[in-house]
């Protein structure tokens, strides 16, 4: 009797795990790695002079994901956001090693239900899925995590990284034309100021302002963009009845991947490779666990 029961045991155990095993042989050891990198633990600041904790990339980055894009998008424009937040943080992780301390935003598991309520753990769920899809993907350039920057929507067309950034390290950050942009509600913003003098000095072949000169002093557009918490970069400045009024277009830096556009892709039926490869030209799609093994 006492054999009969332990059988009956071991064969319970073995049709649990009989999927795994399946799985594991069908794609390799290679997807418990990939959930290895993306299990490991990383230092993040929740909020200014918060103190520092450690907490799974995967937290963090579906959290950034959280509060950057929304939701309600496309699967695989979630995807390619998935793959650009994973990125930047990897590329972080290999510049500045494991001690870095992250302190973009993101948001918890409260400040999700905060934001979207009874949906929240549908929402998440989909934001997880995305990031467990693309297990351990990241943007590479010349066997480099790449920089992969994100924003909401354009004024038309993306900005050349050379111009933004004043360098010629990153080829991939190149302008590209995000024509259905400017068919969103959101493309035109129109704000008005009192007792505000501001002249723009500089604008990069996008149309995005590179200097402002502001009463004395000069700041960069990204600079007076968050001083005056304004939609974009890209913005226009006109004397209206002794104030001034500034017309934005597009919604964000301008700089990278327009989610906007890349939500329009993914119901044309575009991948988010597909999507990714359109945004930085002259990258692949690659392991983390290769990129850092190739740097140890």
């Amino acid at each position: 009797m006492l054999d009969r029961i332990k059988r009956g045991v071991c064969y319970i155990i073995i049709i649990l795990l009989l999927p795994y095993i399946l799985t594991v042989f069908l794609n390799g050891s290679s997807i418990t790695t990939y959930s290895h990198v993306d299990g490991t633990t990383i230092k993040v600041r929740p909020e200014k002079d918060a103190d520092v904790i450690e907490i799974p990339i995967e937290d963090y980055c579906i959290g950034v994901m959280a509060k950057s894009i929304s939701p309600t998008y496309q699967k695989e424009t979630l995807k390619a956001q998935a793959v650009a937040v994973r990125s930047m943080t990897f590329r972080e992780i290999e510049q500045s090693g494991t001690s870095k301390v992250f302190e973009e935003d993101y948001w918890d598991e409260k400040q999700m239900e905060d934001a979207w309520g009874m949906k929240s753990a549908s929402y998440r769920y989909k934001l997880e899925k995305a990031w467990n899809d693309t297990a351990g993907q990241v943007v590479c350039y010349e066997n480099a995590v790449a920089l992969t920057p994100y924003f909401r929507l354009s004024n038309g067309s993306t900005r050349d990284g050379k111009e933004v950034l004043g360098s010629d390290e990153y080829p991939y950050l190149k302008m590209v034309e995000c024509p259905l942009d400017i068919e969103s509600k959101e493309e035109l913003r129109t704000r008005t100021f009192d007792d505000l003098k501001a002249e723009v000095l500089e604008t990069d072949s996008a149309g995005y302002v590179l200097s402002v000169k502001v009463g004395e002093e000069q700041v960069s557009g990204e600079e007076f963009r968050k001083a005056y918490d304004l939609d974009s970069s890209c913005f226009t400045l006109q004397d209206y009845d002794g104030k001034l009024r500034i017309t934005t277009r597009g919604v964000g830096h301008g700089l990278g991947m327009s989610q906007y556009t890349a939500d329009r892709m993914a119901k044309e039926g575009k991948a988010y490779k597909e999507i990714l490869e359109y945004f930085f030209p002259g990258t692949e799609i690659k392991e983390v666990t290769e990129i850092l093994k190739s740097t140890e």
